[in-house]
């Protein structure tokens, strides 16, 4: 019974959102910073699913200025998780197929999100090359997940190298986030579902990277988000058997 409250709450909720998203960015179309705007509208489903979400930003990351995100894609609940954590002026870089989904996929597109073709290769790279023009003439940041796809519950996947080659042509810092482990965690039939961290690092300078170090910049940024997961997941744990959730 839990389990469709949920699913109407949810349905009508985004609905909702959606709709009434659309037509209110129709007077300030493409504009970056509806996309922090809805995202947390989106976070503030989180409750629904019995989540408590913790959100942690460094000073030295906050209001940082232009950057590109990096992080964690594990399922579809990233969309009331990591979603919470987003700064404005940031937008995504999603599948160009994410445009036909009702109501959703319109949003999506007004609030500024960039699109790329993954089926086409020279359009992703032609995507790769308009990330580092949008950088370099507008007051933005861009959101990345360099897995290129949800993990699963397969633990951080290999690292694609487009954020970090787009990096490095704009000079821009690169900004890991980590979310916590979700995979398994969520039971629509309970309750409480317990705890998730989501976490900003402090930026990572990318100057000191050439052209021909993107994979060493990739492995490490990769290594950074493995071992603050993991922190992350051990804390949860921790404070979840507490009960100090």
């Amino acid at each position: 019974m839990l389990v469709i409250f949920r699913v109407i709450i949810v349905v009508i909720y985004s609905i909702l959102v959606c709709v009434f998203g659309s037509l209110y960015c129709l007077f300030s179309p493409r504009n970056p910073k509806h996309v922090a705007t809805f995202g947390h509208m989106f976070g503030r489903l989180a409750p629904v699913f019995g989540l408590k979400v913790e959100t942690r930003i460094p000073p030295e990351s906050a209001d940082f200025g232009k950057a590109i995100y990096i992080a964690n894609h594990q399922n579809n609940y990233d969309m009331v998780t990591a979603s919470n954590i987003v700064q404005p002026p940031t937008v995504t870089v999603g599948k160009k197929s994410l445009v036909w989904i009702p109501f959703f996929g319109q949003l999506y597109w007004l609030t500024g999100n960039l699109l790329i073709d993954r089926n086409n290769r020279a359009k992703a790279h032609g995507t790769i090359a308009q990330v580092v023009k949008q950088l370099q003439k507008r007051k933005i940041s861009i959101w990345m997940f360099p897995e290129g796809t949800r993990s699963r519950g397969r633990g951080l996947l290999p690292f694609k190298t487009g954020a970090f080659h787009a990096a490095i042509a704009a000079g821009v810092p690169i900004i890991p986030v980590c979310v916590s482990n979700t995979s398994n965690k969520i039971n629509l039939n309970r309750l409480k579902n317990g705890l998730v961290i989501v976490e900003m690092l402090s930026p990572v300078d990318v100057s000191q990277y050439g052209k021909d170090q993107i994979r060493d910049l990739a492995a490490h940024c990769r290594t950074l988000m493995e071992n603050k997961i993991a922190e992350l997941d051990k804390e949860v744990a921790e404070r979840e058997a507490a009960g100090r959730v």
